[in-house]
């Protein structure tokens, strides 16, 4: 059977673990080129070990500093002429701040817009020519956390940086539609990700309770949002454009 992604390429950001290193095995497994990148070179070396023990073809970097222009386009390049193209961008590294709003402070703001949201801007721009001539796809990772607050762990930095990828994603897909480029996000609820496993692990912390009362009886895996991505990426999604799809097991609607 054909996989799904055969013959694309896919750049996927923040591949050294979570939803980026889960969204790099099953992209490989279902035929994609992946171009992976993470400021955690040990975490990046582990993801290509990975794919590549399961027969997948990846392309790797790191340290990349994404956030930083230069670096967002050294990667991209050095990626095209690895793989010779670039089908589909997967922006899924971020690093957010949270916190209690009395302690949060402007250097903690600054660098969730900085690491959430500027690196939007600086990889889709880098990438931006190679999609037009592709005719290629963008996801974006937002968050459940653009839509509403939460009590559970303040996160007003992250909220507002993901409301602009939001924005952003939107803006994107008109912006590429003359091209054919189409742009979607996903937002997750709560992930099981190497953020939240420090609070999992702490007794008595609230993220429990969001776990225990939870409608479907769990929290996500990064796998779970990975299927979505992989959806977005392939070609049964080639008439969804500049939606947002909530992957958070129906939390947000229901309780």
């Amino acid at each position: 059977m054909p996989g799904r992604l055969d013959g694309k390429v896919a750049f996927i950001t923040g591949t050294a673990g979570g939803q980026g290193r889960a969204a790099a095995e099953l992209f490989a497994a279902e035929g994609a080129h992946v171009v992976g990148c993470d400021l955690d070179a040990a975490g990046q070396a582990e993801t290509v070990e990975l794919v590549e023990a399961a027969g997948g073809r990846i392309t790797s970097m790191a340290p990349v500093d994404l956030a930083d222009p230069e670096g967002a386009a050294a990667w991209i390049e050095a990626g095209v002429e690895a793989a010779g193209r670039l089908d589909v961008l997967y922006n899924n590294a971020s690093g957010p701040r949270v916190g209690p709003w009395e302690e949060f402070s402007w250097d903690d703001w600054r660098a969730t817009i900085h690491n959430e949201l500027d690196l939007i801007f600086t990889v889709t721009k880098a990438a931006w020519d190679h999609l037009v001539a592709s005719r290629g796809t963008i996801i974006n990772t937002a968050s459940v956390s653009a839509y509403r607050g939460a009590i559970f762990i303040e996160q007003a930095a992250h909220g507002a940086a993901k409301g602009g990828v939001l924005s952003m994603t939107r803006h994107l897909a008109a912006s590429g539609a003359k091209h054919g480029i189409r742009a979607n996000s996903i937002s997750p609820g709560l992930i099981v990700t190497k953020q939240i496993e420090p609070f999992l692990e702490e007794e008595g912390h609230p993220v429990h309770q969001e776990a225990a009362g939870h409608p479907l009886g769990r929290i996500g895996r990064p796998e779970d949002v990975a299927r979505v991505a992989l959806f977005l990426a392939s070609d049964d999604a080639a008439y969804l454009n500049a939606i947002d799809i909530v992957c958070d097991g129906g939390a947000s609607v229901l309780s």
